[in-house]
Order: structure tokens, then sequence, then C-alpha cells
């Protein structure tokens, strides 16, 4: 796709350097040599410029279209920078772009076309320094590419989250093809699709000596293509070890394939045959960044040795980096094993104390689309949030409700379900809370403004504009217009939130700071291809100390005698119904904040598991 821009320029700037160039000069001077020669050359009209030099026609021909394949080029620029003359001589100095394609920078340097009269006619005095003044005879241009291996996905320990994996790179050596390059692309153009010209034009800029690497297979695509491969005389295979086989988390991490034909013409950046390309999860959000780019140097070679004579430009190319997450491996192992034992679930932990994500576990869902950026109802999870409210507008933690069986607030018929069956006896807002009775949550939404719930829901991330490299949902709170409206959002039952905002909201009142989420920390910067660029975070937002208070002994009534609270050490949580399929474990224990979601199993159950998982380890 780059390639493709700077061709459509160089085709406008050549319109407009031919009218400026006839426009300025007139025969008997040099100029108009000039001009044909440079245009000529620029826009491959080779005929043209062999027309305005001295040398033999097809030799001046065959010599500018050798250059253009020696060095790859998509395109060559020109300016005129000085013409000067003495007598029967002339000379004219010339300003160079050379785009060398795959995202290089542009090659620029100076040149100079001698001229001299032939029969009363200007012509350029043909050498091969015309090309570039460094070019002599017997030589020819090269490029010679040094491609930087894949960087790999790290964890918070700064090792990788990849194991290795083997790669099959078809290639040639370009001095062992014997004249047969033509021949050998267009049979490998055939079997792989890649475009013919353009696998030419590598091996045809490639110092002969060298592997070039054309095409690169994964191994079930190489099985099948292993036939064909070994029919193309010339083409060899080199097996090369990447490390490109996702662990734990595999979708967070992401998978990583082969470049294809389809894949190099849609990237338009800085890979070529033989890259790896990431397909999903961090893979792909950092393809950049982890793939960096080729070291390139345009240099001469002598015909003969094939040994490099100069070195007339290089780039070292983009340095690729390693991309580090916050995912902790003994964290990740606890939750696999967590969720193994459900059918189907999702389990995010985080830093209580910095919001990092240290583990994202799910079974038959995806870790990604539905764990972090999944849009599932609240249930009563949400009564965390909706008690921030409520403890802020004076409802206190030991006021007595009753929880029947159903209830009706403001038009909207509430039932309890499950672990939560009402009764009529009296208990307090704390107790009702831990036993997620929805009737008696509902029957609180008079105590509150719907103001009042916005505030909390936006202080503990709910709704925010914090973003991830992946994709990531935060939560919604619709606009609440009546007793009825606030009596579901306390009751969760118009609010969407992901398994990542929940974790968050457990980790606010865990630490007393609801801070935004965390998942790379190097590079800082976003993947400049990246899908999903992540904007400004907002800023780590205090709980109210006493609210805090209160809820600390809130969610710790919700977690004693449950399944969370399957051994040692104090868990604090809330089991919380959401649907007649799914439930919630929003809760934390130690320094690992988590959010449960279950489908058709007990969620404190998977969160029970997931912190004696924690422990043993």
């Amino acid at each position: 796709m780059r390639r493709a821009r700077r061709t459509v320029t160089a085709t406008l700037t050549l319109a407009v350097a031919s009218t400026m160039l006839t426009g300025c000069f007139e025969e008997p001077s040099p100029h108009d040599a000039v001009r044909d020669f440079l245009v000529g050359w620029q826009s491959g009209d080779y005929g043209l410029a062999a027309g305005r030099a001295d040398g033999d026609l097809a030799t001046v021909r065959k010599a500018l279209a050798d250059a253009k394949l020696e060095l790859d080029a998509a395109s060559f620029r020109f300016r005129i920078t000085s013409v000067t003359m003495t007598g029967e001589e002339s000379k004219a100095g010339f300003h160079a772009e050379v785009d060398l394609g795959e995202n290089n920078p542009l090659w620029e340097y100076d040149g100079v076309l001698p001229l001299h009269l032939v029969d009363g006619v200007w012509k350029v005095r043909w050498s091969p320094s015309v090309l570039h003044p460094q070019l002599k005879e017997g030589q020819r241009f090269a490029v010679d590419t040094d491609p930087t291996p894949r960087q790999p996905v790290l964890d918070r320990s700064g090792d990788s989250l990849q194991t290795d994996t083997v790669l099959y790179v078809a290639g040639v050596y370009p001095a062992r093809l014997g004249g047969k390059a033509e021949e050998v692309v267009a049979q490998l153009s055939e079997a792989t699709g890649y475009a013919q010209d353009r696998l030419l034009s590598r091996i045809r800029s490639s110092p002969p000596d060298k592997f070039v690497q054309l095409v690169t297979f994964g191994r079930s695509r190489y099985q099948s293509m292993q036939p064909k491969l070994d029919a193309i005389a010339g083409i060899e295979i080199e097996p090369q070890d990447q490390p490109v086989n996702p662990d734990a988390p595999r979708q967070i991490v992401g998978t990583v394939s082969a470049l294809t034909p389809e894949s190099e013409q849609k990237l338009g950046g800085p890979q070529r045959a033989g890259d790896s390309v990431g397909k999903s999860g961090l893979q792909q959000a950092y393809q950049e960044y982890l793939t960096g780019s080729t070291q390139t140097k345009v240099i001469t070679l002598d015909l003969k040795t094939g040994e490099q004579v100069a070195l007339l430009k290089e780039w070292p190319g983009r340095r690729n980096l390693s991309v580090k997450t916050t995912i902790d491996r003994t964290v990740q192992a606890a939750a696999e094993r967590a969720v193994s034992l459900t059918d189907t679930s999702a389990l995010v932990a985080v830093d209580r104390n910095t919001g990092e994500i240290r583990a994202v576990g799910t079974k038959n869902l995806h870790q990604e689309k539905q764990a972090l950026a999944g849009k599932f109802p609240a249930g009563t999870a949400f009564s965390i949030v909706a008690a921030d409210a409520l403890l802020k507008s004076g409802v206190s933690p030991k006021q007595r409700l009753a929880c029947p069986q159903e209830r009706t607030v403001g038009g909207a018929t509430f039932a309890n379900s499950g672990g939560s069956a009402g009764t009529t006896q009296s208990a307090t807002f704390r107790e009702h809370f831990a036993k997620g009775c929805v009737t008696a949550l509902a029957s609180l939404a008079r105590r509150v403004t719907a103001d009042d719930l916005a505030k909390s829901a936006k202080a503990y991330g709910i709704g925010q504009p914090w973003r991830l490299p992946l994709k990531s949902f935060s939560g919604t709170l619709p606009e609440l217009t009546g007793d009825a409206d606030k009596a579901k959002a306390i009751a969760g039952q118009n609010v969407e939130v992901s398994p990542l905002s929940m974790a968050l909201v457990a980790a606010a009142v865990a630490s007393g700071t609801w801070h935004p989420p965390v998942l790379v920390t190097e590079p800082k910067s976003p993947d400049p291809a990246a899908e999903v660029v992540p904007t400004a975070q907002p800023a780590p937002v205090p709980v109210d100390p006493k609210v805090r208070s209160a809820l600390t002994a809130m969610m710790r009534s919700g977690a004693v005698g449950t399944p969370a609270q399957a051994g040692k050490g104090k868990v604090y949580g809330v089991t919380a119904t959401a649907g007649d399929e799914h439930t919630w474990f929003v809760g934390w224990q130690g320094d690992v904040a988590i959010a449960v979601l279950a489908k058709n199993h007990d969620a404190g159950a998977v969160a029970g598991s997931f912190f004696a998982a924690l422990r043993s380890s």
C-alpha cells in the first residue's frame, strides 16, 4: 500500500517536472537532452532516455531497467540542480529520490550527467557512473536486508508468554539459480499466490550469496505444500524456531501466522515475505512494535565475485520491542484451574492496588470479546455500587427491611429467586446485601436520587472512557427517570457490565481507590497501526473512607458461609444472580480482586477454587 501511494505521487511529479523542463529549455542547449534522459529514466521510457545517450541503445536501456530491478525500486524521481556548459562539453547536476518500497525511507543522492555534442546533438556521455557516482564498470546495485526476528509478549516478570514453534521459510540463494530465477519464481508464484514480479525483484535486488526469504509457512500449510515446493529446483527450505505459540491467556496474547499474499497487500508496513503477522490479541495490537523493521543497505557488488564494493546508504530500521504485560503466571494458572471445573465461565483477576490485570481465565467464553469486552446484566452484583450511593445518602447498614417474595416499586415488579428467596421477616440492609435480596434492595430506591446512583457508578468506572489495547467494556448505566428505574439499577436489572469492569469495582473497595485497568506496561505508547488505540486513562478515584469501611464489612458478610470462603484467610465479596442462568461473584482476598461470571454454576464456588489454588501455589 505504501509502495502504491509513492508510485502515484511519482507519476504526478513526473508530469510537473516534464512541463517545467520543457518550458525552461530549448535546443541547441544541453537542457533538452538532460530533460529527456531523466524523464525517460523516471517514467520507465528507457528508449527515450537511451536516445539521449551516446552509448549503445540496448546497453543503456538494459542498464536503466536493471537499476530499477537491482534496487527493487517502486519509483525514481529527479530534480535538476545545475547545468553548466563549456564549448562542446556540459555537465548537469541532479538530485535523485529512489523509493525502495517496503516502508523504507527514500534513498536520496546527488548525481552528475556529463554531456557532449555528437554531430551537433547533445548526448549524455554514457557510463555506469551516470546512474550513481560510485557505480563502476563491472558492478551492479544491490539491496542487502537483515530482518529482525519477532519479539515476544512477556508476563509481568519478563518471561515469554509464548513457546517456540517451527516456521518454514522458502527462499533461494540467487547465485545458485544459474540464470533460472524467472522460471523458479513463476513456479513459486503459481504454487503460493504471491505476485511473481515481487518475488523476482527481491531475488534480483539481493546479494547473490545471501539467502533470500520469499515465503513463510506454518507447519500444516508447509506439509500440504511440500510436494509442490520440492518440485521447484532452486527453492530451499530453512526451518526457523520463532516464539509465536501462545501460552495462557492464549486469546489475550494472540496468535501469529506467516505472511500471506493477502496480508502482505493489506498491511502496507515493514513486513516482507518471511515475516510473521499477528492475527489476534496483543500480537495483532502491537504488530509493528513486535516485528520492528528490516535493516536495509544499498550497496554495489562486483559482478564477477559477488563481493560488496561500496556501501552507498544504510538504514538501521526501527528497533522492535517486546510487549510487557501485567499477567502473572501464578494467578493465571489458578484462574485456568478454577474455570476448568465449569461448563461456561469467565474470571478476571486484577491487582487491588493498581488495577493491573493479573489473569483472564475463561471456559467456552472468549477472553477478549467476553471477559474484557462482554456486555452482561450486572444483576445484584451492582448492589456494591448502589450501596455506595445508598450509604452516602444516609442508609445505615443496620436498617431493617422486609424481604418479601415479590414487591412493586414505582410500578415495576421485583421477585426473589434461588438462594435469595424472600420472606416477610425483617433483616438488616447488610444482611439483605449479603444474600442478594432483590425485593429488599429495590425498596430502597426512594432513599437515593438518580444523580447519586450515576455519580457512584462513575466513581467506580462504570461507563467511563477507560480503554485497553484490546477491546474492552466499562459498563453502562441508563438514564434513570423514576423510582422504577432506580430500583432496577439497584438490583442491576438495567445495568450492563463486563467481568473486567466488575473486578475493578471489587478492587476499588479492597484498596480504597478505583483505578483504571492496565494490561500493558511497555511500550508506553500505543502501536500506531492498532485497531484499538487507548485514550488517556481516567484518574484514580478514592472511595469515601467511611463508605469503604461499611462496604468492606458488608462484603465480608457476603462471603462468610459461602463456597467462596472455602479455606484459610478472609474472603470478601458478594454472590449475585443475573437472570435465570448466570451468577456473579465479585470480591477479593489479599491483594487480588476478581469477578467471576458463570452459567448454570455457582460463581462463588469458582471463586473459592481460585483462591484455594492461589494459596496452594
